[in-house]
C-alpha cells in the first residue's frame, strides 16, 4: 500500500510536471506565433528557370513533359535583366501583406543564391543571370519591415546524391547506398546552414517532405540545426509533422483547420510559377472576398505571384496586389489583429472579432439594406463602417437577443464593405438562442417586404417551413393563403414568385459552403439560394462534391453561367464554384437562385492539405 502511493505521489509530480511544461511549452509557442497570427497576408513569390519557357515548376520534367536535360537548358534563358527587388517589396508592402516567402529553391535544386553546397546548381553560378538574385530581395525585404519567408525544397530531383529523378526513374535505393543518402542529407543541411546564416529567415518553408519519412530525413536534427541559428524560427507543416502552422493548398478550407495556426497558400490563376498562357485569373474582388472568408476563418492568406524570368511582374498580379492594397489600407482595423468570427448560426455571413473581443467586424460582400445577428447577449454601442465616416448604421436591439443592423445610408465598396459593431465588455453569442419565431401572419403583415422575405428563408434555413402546410402550392398559383387586410401584397407576390424555393423545401447548406441563406429541394438535389442585395461579384459556393447540371434564376427562368476554380482533375476535392448574376435579373426583394446537382447533393467537409501530386 505504501509503495503504491508513493508511486502514485511520484505519478502525480510527474503528470503535474508534464502539464506546466505543456503549458509553458504553449505559451511560448503563442509569443513565437504571435506576429504571424496577426499578419493575415503574406505574398508567395515562384521564381525560377521554369519562368523562362513558362511550364510548370519542376513537375514539368519530373512528370516527364520534357526531359530533364532540355528542362535545363532554362539555365541559359534566365536573365534577371529588369529585375528590381525593391520594387517587388515596395508592391508586396502596398498589398498590405506583412510577410513575403520566396523559392530559394524548389525540387528542382536550383538555388536562387551562390550556394557553395556540393554539387549545388544555382543561378549565380550556372544562370544567364550570372548574379545572386536572393541576396537584394531579402535585403529590401528586411529594411522594409517585413518579415522574410524562405520556401525550400526537401527533394532535389537534380541532385545526383538524391535517389530519385522523375517519376519514372531513380538514381538508387535508400537501402541499397545509404552512404550516398547520407550525402543528401548533408548536403541539403548545408544548404539550410548557408540561408539561416546569411539571411536570418523569420518563417522557414519546407515542402516536399512526402517523399521520405521523419527519420529519413532526420527532421529532428534538421529542426534543431534551424533553431540553433534563431530560437523563435517558425517552420510550416511540410517538416513530417515537425512544423508550427498548417498549409492548406489551393482549396479555401469549409471547415477551419484545428490548428490555431494555420495560412491558405492560393495562386492568383492556375499555376504557381509564370505561364505566360494562363490567362485564368481569378478577379480582384475574388481575391479580396477570399481574404476575407480566410480571416473571418482565422487564418492567414499567402497569395502568390510568378514573375517573368526577366524580374518584371505579370500586368494581372501587380493589378491584384494594388487592388488589395486599396481594401487593406482602408480596413486595416478589421483586418491585422483579428480572430475567427463568430458561428454561421448567430450570423449568416463573415466576420471577426478584434483580439480584446469587443469589437465585431462584419465582411458584407453585397449591397443591402440590413443584416440581422443572432444570440447577442450585449446591446453594442456603436456601429460604424470603416473607411467612411459619412456613413450611417442604425441598430435596434430586441428582448430575444437579436441584432439588427440597417444600412440605408452606407456607400458600399466595390469588394467587401467592413462594418465594426462595437462593445463595453466583449459580448457572448449564444449557442442555443431562442431563434425569431415570426408566425406567418405576422410575416405577411410585415410592411417591410425585404425583412420578410428575409425571415421565411431565415426560418427555412433552420429547417422551418413556414409555407408548405399554409396553403402554398408548388408553382405558386391558386395559393390559398390566409390573407388579412393587412397583408402585404408585395411578400404574397414574392412568396409566389419563388414557390419552388418554398414549397416542401427543408434546411440547407450547413456552415462554410455558402456566405447566406440556403434551403433544399425535397429530393435533395436542387439547392437553393438566397441571394441578399447586390452583390459585388459572382456569388461563391465551395465544398460541392456534385456535377451542376444548371442553374437557373428562381420564378423568372433565366440560365446562368459558373466557372469552377482551383478544381484538380486527379483530386476528388471540389473547386470554389463561382456564379454570375446579372444586375438587371436580381430581385429588389431577395434573389433565389436554383443549382441542380446531378445527384443529392454530397458535401466536402475535410481538410485541405498540401498537394504531394502535380499531375
Amino acid at each position: 500500500m505504501k509503495n503504491s502511493l508513493i508511486k502514485a505521489v511520484f505519478l502525480g509530480l510527474m503528470l503535474s510536471a508534464h502539464s506546466i511544461d505543456a503549458q509553458v511549452q504553449a505559451v511560448d509557442n503563442s509569443k513565437k506565433m504571435e506576429w504571424f497570427n496577426n499578419a493575415k497576408l503574406g505574398i508567395f513569390i515562384h521564381w525560377g528557370i521554369y519562368s523562362v519557357n513558362g511550364i510548370s515548376e519542376s513537375w514539368s520534367f519530373f512528370n516527364n513533359y520534357i526531359n530533364h536535360e532540355n528542362y535545363m537548358k532554362q539555365l541559359n534563358g534566365f536573365s534577371a535583366s529588369k529585375y528590381q527587388p525593391e520594387q517587388w517589396v515596395n508592391l508586396i508592402k502596398e498589398s498590405g501583406a506583412k510577410y513575403a516567402v520566396i523559392t530559394t529553391k524548389h525540387h528542382d535544386g536550383v538555388s536562387l543564391w551562390n550556394s557553395k553546397a556540393e554539387k549545388a546548381t544555382s543561378i549565380p553560378q550556372n544562370s544567364l543571370a550570372k548574379k545572386d538574385v536572393l541576396t537584394p530581395f531579402v535585403s529590401a525585404l528586411k529594411k522594409s519591415g517585413l518579415k522574410t519567408g524562405l520556401y525550400f525544397s526537401l527533394p532535389d530531383w537534380t541532385h545526383p546524391y538524391y535517389n530519385i529523378n522523375t517519376r519514372t526513374k531513380k538514381r538508387y535505393e535508400l537501402k541499397s547506398d545509404p552512404a550516398r543518402w547520407q550525402n543528401f542529407i548533408s548536403y541539403y543541411q548545408d544548404q539550410l546552414n548557408e540561408l539561416s546564416r546569411q539571411y536570418s529567415p523569420d518563417l522557414l518553408w519546407f515542402d516536399g517532405d512526402w517523399e521520405h519519412t521523419s527519420e529519413e530525413w532526420k527532421a529532428s536534427q534538421t529542426l534543431d540545426l534551424l533553431k540553433k541559428y534563431n530560437s523563435n524560427i517558425i517552420i510550416n507543416s511540410r517538416l513530417n509533422n515537425h512544423g508550427d502552422y498548417d498549409t492548406p493548398e489551393q482549396g479555401i478550407p469549409v471547415v477551419p483547420p484545428q490548428n490555431p495556426y494555420w495560412e491558405l497558400c492560393y495562386t492568383m490563376n492556375d499555376s504557381w510559377g509564370y505561364q505566360p498562357f494562363d490567362k485564368n485569373y481569378k478577379t480582384p474582388n475574388m481575391i479580396v472576398r477570399t481574404l476575407a472568408d480566410v480571416i473571418s476563418m482565422g487564418g492567414n492568406l499567402l497569395l502568390d505571384i510568378g514573375p517573368r524570368s526577366d524580374g518584371t511582374i505579370p500586368e494581372e498580379q501587380i493589378e491584384i496586389l494594388k487592388n488589395l492594397g486599396r481594401w487593406t489600407s482602408k480596413n486595416q482595423h478589421a483586418i491585422y489583429e483579428t480572430t475567427r468570427g463568430i458561428p454561421f448560426d448567430n450570423y449568416k455571413g463573415k466576420s471577426s472579432l478584434s483580439i480584446s473581443k469587443k469589437s465585431l467586424f462584419l465582411y458584407l460582400e453585397e449591397a443591402k439594406n440590413f443584416t440581422k445577428i443572432y444570440g447577442v447577449t450585449t446591446k453594442p454601442i456603436s456601429a460604424k463602417i470603416l473607411g467612411d465616416p459619412s456613413a450611417v448604421i442604425t441598430m435596434a436591439y430586441n428582448a430575444e437577443k437579436t441584432l439588427t443592423l440597417n444600412f440605408s445610408n452606407v456607400k458600399f465598396d466595390k469588394d467587401v464593405t467592413v462594418a465594426e459593431i462595437t462593445f463595453d465588455t466583449p459580448p457572448a453569442f449564444l449557442k442555443d438562442f431562442n431563434k425569431e419565431d415570426h408566425p406567418l401572419s405576422e410575416i405577411l403583415e410585415n410592411k417591410n417586404t425585404r425583412e420578410a422575405a428575409y425571415d421565411i428563408a431565415n426560418a427555412l434555413n433552420y429547417d422551418q417551413n413556414l409555407l408548405t402546410q399554409k396553403g402554398l402550392t408548388h408553382d405558386g398559383l391558386d395559393m390559398k393563403i390566409k390573407k388579412t387586410p393587412k397583408t402585404n401584397p408585395e411578400t404574397t407576390e414574392w412568396i409566389s414568385k419563388h414557390a419552388e424555393a418554398l414549397f416542401e423545401t427543408g434546411k440547407g447548406l450547413p456552415a462554410g459552403h455558402y456566405s447566406g441563406m440556403s434551403a433544399l429541394s425535397k429530393d435533395k438535389q436542387t439547392l437553393y439560394l438566397f441571394v441578399e442585395g447586390v452583390p459585388t461579384g459572382p456569388i461563391a459556393l465551395k465544398g460541392i462534391k456534385n456535377e451542376i447540371a444548371r442553374i437557373r434564376v428562381v420564378g423568372e427562368g433565366t440560365m446562368l453561367p459558373h466557372t469552377i476554380y482551383n478544381k484538380l482533375y486527379w483530386s476528388d476535392r471540389p473547386g470554389i464554384i463561382y456564379i454570375d448574376v446579372p444586375k438587371e435579373k436580381l430581385d429588389k426583394q431577395m434573389t433565389v437562385i436554383a443549382v441542380l446537382l446531378n445527384k443529392p447533393m454530397e458535401l466536402y467537409r475535410e481538410n485541405v492539405g498540401a498537394i504531394e501530386n502535380n499531375l
